[in-house]
Formats: structure tokens, C-alpha cells, sequence
């Protein structure tokens, strides 16, 4: 994937840059493997907003992505690259040899036509996926799970990659892309290669219009209100409003949100944050 530049003819063309799209082989997705989305505008099944600034946004069709991958030992045909909406990465549609279609996340080099498989005789190239006891040390991973055929829950936005440091009994020691080493066990499913679509960062919007498009309305500071609405308002000119915080005090730099007392943090070999 490639990105596509403008002639700055006016201020929001200046810093647009764009996704070319050259690396995709179909506009329009399978329609068996889409349901429609609806948008919950910041709302939750009350009524009430649980995330501000939310809202709008053009409509979507939601992707079935396969996250298990349990179809071991049926070899599948990359039949297309697409867009999709709803995430950073480019999906693939994959044509199984007994004839059902299934979405996966496209790796980097993935092309139409190459051949995948799952299971503990599949190779190790991009797309193919495996249990992590079947996957030697070093060898780049996405798509991995937490729980043995829960389906991939980690490293799935655009480029992200982890790999196996070490195994140790029944876990993989796996380094996430984050810095984080955490233990996985050994049963947990992961897919070779690094997620694709690494351009993804590098996009530029170019004007407020193409935020609304992506569902994002208008963000307020706190430091622009008054001390009614934010800890942070107030202050005689422009003031820096002390401490950044949210509305409600909690503060928003520096401050562990994580419990003590959560059981997956046994696993967690070593932290993000030395």
C-alpha cells in the first residue's frame, strides 16, 4: 500500500494524505459474510453516554472476521484483498476447498492466490496458523489468542507483531508489541506474519470533515470551560488548568488505572512500563 499526496490548492489538501488503495483487488465485501451495524452514538442501552464525543459517521457493514481459525487440514485460496471500515488492518477473503468463505486479517506479503492452512502441519509462512507449542521461538506472530479456542483477542491493528521468547511448561513467554512480556498457553491458536496495511500510521485526515465521517464529533477541552463543567476550566486568560484529569477527577497522566487484584496479572512476565 502506497499513499497518495495532493497539490495544496487549499488548506486542507496541504497535509491531506491518503490511503491509494492499490494494494486491494474489490471494492464491495461478501455479502454472506457482512451483518448490519448499528451505531450506538456514545450511548449505552440506557440512553446514557458512557463515551463523549461520539456520534454520526458514515454506515457500515460489519465483517465476519475469522478470529478461531479451526478449519485445520482444508487447504484455502486467498480469493481477495479488501477494505474494511471497522478496523486498521486490510482483510482477505479466503475460498476453502469444500467451498465455504471465510475473512481473515491480511498479513504483510499476502497475495491473491497464494495458499493457506491451519493446523499443526501447516508451514510457517505469513497467514498460516498454528497452536503456539508448534511455533518455534522467534518466528513473528498476530492474531493471538488468550484462551484455547476463544478466537484471537491480541496484536490485530495494523502492523503489530509479537514473538515467543521462551516456553516454559504449559505457557509461551510472548513479547507484545507493546513491550509487555506475558505468558500465553501453549494450546492458544496465533498466525504467522505481521499484520498488514503498515502505512496505516502515517495517514493524515487533512480537515475535520473526514473525523465526522469516521463517527468523531467535536472534542471540547476541558481548559476552554468554566470550573462547573472541568476540574481543568477556569483561570484568569489562558490558564494550563494544573493537573490533566477528566471531568470526574480521575487523573490522566501517570495514573494506573489496572486493578491489583486482577487474576491475568499473574501472567504478566513484564510490564509495558520498566
Amino acid at each position: 500500500m502506497g499513499l497518495k499526496t495532493f497539490k495544496p490548492t487549499t488548506p486542507s489538501l496541504r497535509g491531506m494524505a491518503v490511503a491509494d488503495f492499490s494494494d486491494l483487488t474489490r471494492q464491495r465485501p461478501e455479502k454472506s459474510l457482512t451483518v448490519g451495524k448499528r451505531g450506538t452514538g456514545g450511548r449505552n442501552n440506557s440512553g446514557r453516554i458512557t463515551t463523549r464525543f461520539r456520534g454520526g459517521g458514515v454506515k457500515r457493514a460489519l465483517r465476519m472476521i475469522d478470529f478461531k481459525r479451526e478449519k485445520d487440514g482444508i487447504p484455502a485460496k486467498v480469493a481477495q484483498l479488501e477494505y474494511d471500515p471497522n478496523r486498521s488492518a486490510r482483510i482477505a477473503l479466503l475460498h476453502y476447498a469444500d467451498g465455504e468463505k471465510r475473512y481473515i486479517l491480511a498479513p504483510v506479503g499476502l497475495k491473491v492466490g497464494d495458499s493457506l492452512m491451519s493446523g499443526p502441519t501447516a508451514e510457517f509462512k505469513p497467514g498460516n496458523s498454528l497452536a503456539l507449542a508448534d511455533i518455534p521461538a522467534g518466528v513473528p506472530l498476530h492474531n493471538i489468542e488468550i484462551e484455547p479456542g476463544k478466537g484471537a483477542a491480541l496484536v490485530r491493528t495494523a502492523g503489530a507483531v509479537a514473538e515467543i521468547r521462551a516456553k516454559e511448561g504449559e505457557h509461551a513467554q510472548v513479547k507484545m508489541p507493546s513491550g509487555e512480556i506475558r505468558m500465553i498457553h501453549l494450546k492458544c491458536r496465533a498466525t504467522i506474519g505481521q499484520v498488514g496495511n503498515l502505512d496505516h500510521m502515517k495517514v493524515k485526515l487533512g480537515k475535520a470533515g473526514k473525523k465526522r465521517h469516521l463517527g468523531r464529533r467535536p472534542h471540547n477541552r476541558g481548559v476552554s470551560m468554566n470550573p462547573v463543567d472541568h476540574p481543568m476550566g477556569g483561570g484568569e486568560g489562558r490558564a494550563t488548568g494544573g493537573h490533566p484529569q477528566s471531568p470526574w477527577g480521575q487523573p490522566a497522566k501517570g495514573f494506573r488505572t489496572r486493578k491489583k487484584n486482577k487474576t491475568s496479572s499473574r501472567f504478566i512476565i513484564q510490564r509495558r512500563k520498566k
